[in-house]
């Protein structure tokens, strides 16, 4: 039975495209200690084959690939011919994944902070706009006798100016309106940059389990600019959603 192998690093030569596959050169430190007698191995070469539509959908290019850390599984192999495999050990691909780098751990890291502390101050700013209107509603109780009256109706008007949760079914927590997604302007800055496929990947999952996006979009106001979320403004191109959850971001006057 074929043994099990799993390789992490660059590729350290440039993509070798054939007919239904491709290939490339990747190298691992070898064993730090040998038996006595024999010469200790610096690195081991392998050359990895891996099919053309498993490695179309890592996302990787000619380029990349140099610079990408992934991470292969699969079993070693002796029916290569030589010229295609210069490496010492042939390698056929069963996965291949593309592993976050640090870049993105950090700007992931301090999306998390931003998010957090946007949650934590929603709260300080309900309770500022509900404490006025508890004053005024006691100021009025003790000068105006007929305001109880006034006060009944009043939760009646307000639960009926509230038709959201009715109009939005299905729809993430905080969601004000649903957007066409071909209206969404996308800011250059994000389209240079390419979301953790890993977190992605979850996200698309959970579209699939639940048939929405786990959180809305951020979208400016009046401009339909994309403020915050293009990870799930991918992920909505990927899934071919027509409409997208979002929150208002109004501009500043």
């Amino acid at each position: 039975m074929p043994h099990k192998i799993t390789l992490t690093g660059s590729a350290t030569g440039p993509l070798r495209e054939y007919d239904r596959y491709v290939a490339f050169d990747m190298r691992e430190k070898g064993s730090p200690s040998a038996p006595k007698g024999l010469k200790k191995s610096t690195f081991i070469s392998y050359t990895v084959f891996v099919a053309k539509k498993a490695f179309n959908k890592t996302g990787l290019t000619k380029k990349s690939i140099m610079h990408e850390k992934i991470l292969i599984q699969g079993e070693p192999t002796l029916d290569i011919p030589i010229d295609e495999c210069p490496g010492e050990v042939g390698v056929i691909c069963f996965q291949i994944t593309v592993l976050p780098n640090k870049n993105d751990k950090e700007k992931n890291q301090s999306d998390a902070k931003k998010e957090s502390k946007q949650e934590a101050s929603a709260p300080s700013q309900a309770q500022e706009n509900t404490g006025p209107t508890k004053q005024q509603e006691e100021q009025v109780s003790v000068s105006q006798p007929e305001a109880n009256e006034q006060k009944k109706e009043a939760p009646v008007q307000g639960k009926k100016a509230e038709p959201k949760p009715k109009t939005l079914p299905n729809q993430p927590k905080g969601t004000q309106d649903l957007l066409s997604f071909d209206d969404i302007i996308v800011p250059e800055a994000f389209l240079n940059t390419r979301p953790n496929p890993e977190k992605t990947q979850k996200v698309i999952d959970f579209v699939k389990r639940t048939g929405r996006l786990d959180e809305p979009l951020t979208i400016e106001k009046g401009s339909n600019v994309l403020k915050d979320g293009y990870r799930r403004y991918v992920v909505a191109k990927t899934v071919k959603m027509d409409k997208v959850p979002v929150v208002y971001e109004y501009q500043k006057s």
